[in-house]
């Protein structure tokens, strides 16, 4: 179903492939899940190649029904460009939420629009965010450098958790280190005090999927 990558000039000598598949040769498939403008002009978004040509909503309820325990929750309070790189690792794991927390306005550029395939709970506060934990029974695991850190990776992360990062540069906020029974930090071999927080991000997520997904 798939069409070959092909060049895209973008100057003299200069190429760049083109993303995606093209228009779908007809007759076109027959089902709720196809997307009639997609499969006219093709699909040029960043998607599995099983879901070319879908409808963002079908993608959305396909995922639904596979969704892993895991959730990730974000401070923010200064408009951080990495929570977007975040949420969109927060996509690669499908994982069951992300929770912003903070001013509701978002930096989503770099989630290159991945948060339209997830659950995402706005949070106003600390507070707010650790009563929706205690309610719906989700322990929360701090992902941050700080003293009394644990390190994360020799940590047995529960398969059900949120794991809650904070700010880039800042860390997390000293009521969100308050909330969390457990704090993890991942262990730095270089000169600097600590990494980016996007980075940060997708070594927790994978730490918990060693433990908890198969291989």
């Amino acid at each position: 179903m798939d069409t070959p990558i092909t060049p895209a000039t973008i100057g003299p000598g200069e190429f760049f492939p083109v993303v995606g598949v093209g228009p779908h040769p007809r007759p076109w498939p027959e089902g709720e899940q196809w997307d009639s403008e997609l499969l006219e002009n093709g699909d040029r978004r960043n998607v599995l190649d099983h879901y070319r040509y879908w409808t963002v909503a079908a993608i959305v309820a396909d995922l639904n029904t596979k969704r892993h325990k895991l959730q990730i929750a974000i401070e923010n309070w200064q408009h951080d460009l990495n929570i977007g790189s975040i949420v969109r690792t927060a996509n690669a794991f499908n994982v069951t939420a992300v929770h912003i927390i903070g001013k509701r306005d978002w930096n989503k550029r770099g989630a290159m629009v991945t948060d339209r395939y997830l659950t995402v709970i706005h949070h106003p506060t600390i507070a707010e965010f650790a009563d929706w934990c205690e309610s719906n029974d989700v322990p929360i695991v701090g992902i941050d450098n700080v003293p009394g850190s644990k390190q994360l990776e020799s940590a047995e992360l529960p398969e059900s958790c949120v794991l809650l990062f904070g700010q880039e540069g800042a860390g997390m906020s000293d009521e969100a280190i308050a909330i969390c029974p457990v704090l993890y930090a991942i262990e730095q071999y270089g000169s600097t005090r600590s990494m980016n927080a996007s980075a940060a991000g997708a070594i927790a997520m994978y730490h918990w999927a060693l433990i908890h997904l198969p291989r």
